[in-house]
């Protein structure tokens, strides 16, 4: 008989349940998990056997939730949450820097020389060795909806909107520049022959998260590509086929070797003020407020 209620379910499945989700798919939870593919794909199946339901899908076209998958990952993230957070208190009864720090970051962000996130860390660790740092990396608007939502502690991007309940500090700054890779038909036309109407007969690429700020100066634009990273950007950039915007520091080693160029940078160029995102009350937690002023310090803001 399927055992339906939720009461019945192994808390342990639930757990592997969700790392596969946050993962992307039973081969990236390897890692995360330390369980080899065979053991997650049993643990799986035993979940949906005491739920009898099919949670999700999986095969050459890549892991998806279905629909009841969706709302069992929506109600197992909490009951975890939950869990984590009495873990956390009963830590806290032991050591006041002990116990889980969910911090959420955009891609690319170690190469860049203003970024002090690494710095920042050090001191933490140093600090507080008996945290356990969680990394986390997602696009700037899933960033906030995490931290809003209470499933990140805090998170460093920059944000394309402002959510509202959240707080921010001003990090750093980065800048980004306009590129088309080796090859485009604009690779070798002079800048003062480069204007938005020159660029909009050719296929851009928007950011998901970003595509009406990074578009906004070419009216008319023909998207090309959507992607949600900065590889991916790179990548289809140095097609020689697509023009699009990445920051500076990511682009320099293949501008370096000649495989990109920078469209006017003086005209098409653009400062990402990135900050750090957190709820207020997450404060009165002494190992969240600790990494907040280890970061906040870092990037001289202290």
């Amino acid at each position: 008989m399927v055992q339906k209620s939720i009461d019945s379910v192994d808390f342990r499945l639930l757990q592997v349940f969700v790392a596969v989700v946050e993962a992307g798919g039973f081969a990236a939870a390897e890692v995360t998990l330390n369980l080899g593919l065979s053991t997650i794909s049993a643990h799986m199946k035993a979940l949906e056997t005491r739920l009898g339901l099919t949670l999700c899908q999986r095969g050459r076209a890549g892991f998806a939730l279905t629909e009841p998958g969706a709302a069992v990952y929506a109600e197992a993230r909490q009951l975890i949450s939950a869990g984590e957070g009495f873990a956390a208190r009963v830590a806290g009864l032991r050591s006041r820097l002990a116990g889980p720090v969910r911090l959420g970051l955009l891609d690319a962000i170690i190469g860049d020389p203003a970024a002090r996130i690494t710095e920042g860390l050090a001191v933490f660790a140093r600090a507080a060795p008996e945290a356990e740092i969680r990394l986390i990396r997602r696009p700037p608007d899933e960033l906030l909806r995490d931290v809003a939502g209470r499933a990140l502690d805090i998170a460093v991007g920059s944000f394309p909107r402002v959510a509202v309940g959240l707080d921010y500090i001003d990090l750093y700054q980065e800048r980004h520049a306009f590129y088309c890779g080796k090859g485009h038909p604009l690779h070798d036309l002079p800048d003062a022959e480069i204007t938005p109407d020159t660029i909009r007969r050719h296929r851009l690429i928007g950011r998901s998260y970003w595509a009406a700020r990074d578009l906004s100066a070419f009216a008319g634009e023909r998207v090309g590509a959507v992607v949600a990273d900065m590889e991916s950007a790179a990548l289809l950039i140095l097609t020689g086929a697509f023009l699009g915007y990445l920051p500076e520091h990511y682009a320099a080693p293949y501008v370096a070797a000649g495989r990109m160029r920078a469209l006017a940078p003086d005209r098409f160029g653009y400062v990402a003020q990135f900050q750090l995102a957190y709820l207020q009350d997450r404060l009165e937690v002494p190992r969240i407020a600790a990494l907040v002023e280890a970061l906040r310090r870092a990037h001289g803001r202290g």
